[in-house]
């Protein structure tokens, strides 16, 4: 079930032990799977931490994680008001010297903003970041292409790839697609810094973590259905927290100290999963691909808004498609995929579409494999109905609780109009190989219907 699927009022407070408790057994490959008796990976990171505020212990964290006395810090002008200019000052006054790079205007995650950075870090064997998504990407794939270690001192609980392999970065097509990096030697989190951010960043991580739910049926289907790989272990990891988050998410707007951190613990537990998994099916499927649709093609349309805010609110859209299918006694026959080539170039344009294309080709199915589908459909349908019936988080579960913490709820709360978003929902799931329920209702016909309905 969803993370964020349960609400008690014997909940309590806070970790017994901590912050840490159960995270560090994961991400340093103590846990053990109930189920199997297997204990996991060790997380590619050296270190993580989430206090309530690490504030005079940043020296002693940097150097436990490898992180040399001479180093750039990198950050860009919101981060360093907000954790910055502390940072460098305690580890200065702890013997390091620092080299302040604060990136300009309002810097995103590109190839081309990555070859600027690298250039200005090539006299530096290690790096520290101050940030979270944009400055910690960046970061992420220069060092990792230079092969030289990095730590991130988070300023904001809007993502949960702080302690991933793989950086979003945009190439110069437009295209924004997940490149191999490495993970961070360390990860720090101080809850106090993270309330203190505007509370649209919390409002985006709960939007990322509210999609699990969505994100994992797909993910069963896809596996029921094609074989694809499955794994338990992402949402076995996460079940101590069960219900948590929801239980303290009132407080998120008013930057709670207790509902941050439950919110930091999910996205950290969430991030940790890609260890068992390799991949981040678990937590993205067609909700996502909706997200990287807008962020590829909104262009002026595109008012800034976070990764978070476009996956709650497409999660929703994803949540419709699927309780309509799971609602049906009988699944909707599909046809052979019709890829239109045509249309691709003239939404995206050629580079992109073509990329989009070959991945599209992936999945794409055949007379034969139509037929074999429908055939196996029939068979399985009423077990995997079943099946994923019982992890719905219903969408107007979801909308009140993307409403209590001030979320987006519509294309247009993300400043989209009707049309695009449209065009989103509808055609998100031809980037990229990842057989979704948007793929099952394009292929029956049914997509067009199901976007129509989108605001």
């Amino acid at each position: 079930m969803s993370s964020i699927s349960r609400q008690s009022s014997s909940l309590p407070e806070r970790p017994e032990n901590g912050w840490m408790e159960h995270i560090e057994d994961v991400y340093l490959g103590r846990w053990v799977n109930p189920e199997t008796g297997a204990a996991g990976p060790r997380a590619p990171v050296d270190k993580i931490l989430i206090s309530e505020s690490i504030d005079g212990e940043e020296a002693d964290l940097a150097r436990s994680v490898g992180i040399g006395d001479s180093t750039a810090m990198v950050a860009d002008a919101n981060t360093w008001d907000a954790a910055g200019a502390r940072i460098a000052r305690n580890l200065t006054q702890n013997g390091f010297k620092i080299s302040e790079i604060i990136l300009s205007g309002r810097p995103h995650a590109t190839v081309e903003e990555a070859d600027a950075l690298e250039q200005r870090l090539q006299n530096f064997s290690s790096v520290i970041a101050v940030g979270s998504g944009t400055v910690n990407d960046l970061t992420k794939y220069v060092t990792a292409h230079t092969k030289r270690p990095y730590c991130v001192f988070g300023t904001a609980a809007s993502m949960d790839g702080y302690a991933s392999t793989t950086a979003s970065m945009g190439l110069p097509s437009g295209l924004k697609i997940s490149l191999p990096a490495h993970a961070p030697k360390g990860v720090f989190l101080d809850l106090d810094v993270i309330a203190r951010a505007p509370s649209r960043m919390a409002a985006a991580g709960f939007g990322d973590c509210l999609c699990n739910s969505v994100a994992r049926i797909d993910w069963w289907m896809s596996h029921k259905l094609l074989g694809s790989q499955f794994r338990l272990e992402p949402y076995l990891i996460s079940e101590p927290d069960e219900g948590m988050l929801e239980a303290h998410a009132s407080g998120l707007q008013a930057g709670d100290i207790t509902a941050v951190g439950y919110l930091v613990r999910a996205l950290v537990l969430s991030g940790l999963g890609v260890a068992f998994t390799k991949v981040s099916n678990h937590g993205s499927m067609g909700e996502h691909q909706i997200s990287h649709y807008i962020d590829c093609f909104a262009r002026d349309q595109h008012k800034g808004t976070l990764h978070g805010e476009q996956v709650g609110v497409a999660t929703l859209s994803m949540g419709r498609i699927q309780q309509w299918y799971l609602d049906q006694e009988k699944p909707p026959e599909v046809r052979p995929t019709k890829v239109d080539g045509d249309d691709m170039v003239r939404r995206m344009g050629p580079e992109i579409a073509a990329q989009c294309e070959a991945e599209y080709r992936k999945k794409a199915l055949d007379e034969d494999g139509a037929a074999r589908l429908n055939e196996h459909l029939q068979d399985i349908w009423q077990e995997l109905r079943a099946d994923c019936r019982k992890l719905v988080d219903p969408v107007e579960a979801m909308l009140a609780k993307l409403t209590q913490v001030g979320g987006s709820t519509s294309g247009k709360d993300l400043g989209l109009s009707s049309d695009f978003y449209r065009e989103a929902v509808r055609h998100a799931h031809e980037m990229r190989n990842r057989f979704s329920f948007a793929d099952l209702a394009c292929d029956a016909g049914l997509l067009d219907d199901f976007a129509a309905r989108e605001v």
